[in-house]
């Protein structure tokens, strides 16, 4: 999705040479397109032989999307068992605590 974010449409052969340094092989890269397609996350478009690809959801809508699919699938829907699992397993920052720390007030005076 950044691909074609940064600069849209692409054809496959521009989004798979643009992703050539992932290390991601061609057919996983066309593989992800088709999926993608079929989330009706980017549109195709024929141009002559080939199909230009260009994102449908903006990169808030992408990543509120797959967040809540993440939460849903993982831990049940709930924000919190997710923190507890970063702050168990992961190395938080000082700077993402301060984040989470203004997140929680800003929802605290939010809700008074």
């Amino acid at each position: 999705m950044a691909v074609l974010w940064e600069q849209a449409p692409r054809s496959s052969e521009e989004i798979v040479a643009a992703l050539a340094d992932t290390g991601w092989h061609e057919k996983t890269i066309r593989t992800l397109l088709n999926r993608l397609l079929g989330k009706q996350a980017v549109a195709a478009d024929r141009d002559g032989r080939r199909y230009l690809y260009r994102p449908l959801l903006s990169r808030e809508q992408w990543q509120s999307q797959e967040s809540r699919s993440l939460l849903d699938r993982v831990f049940g829907g709930r924000v919190a068992p997710l923190l507890a699992h970063f702050s168990r397993h992961e190395k938080l920052s000082e700077k993402d605590i301060a984040e989470l720390r203004a997140l929680i007030d800003a929802i605290e005076r939010k809700e008074r």
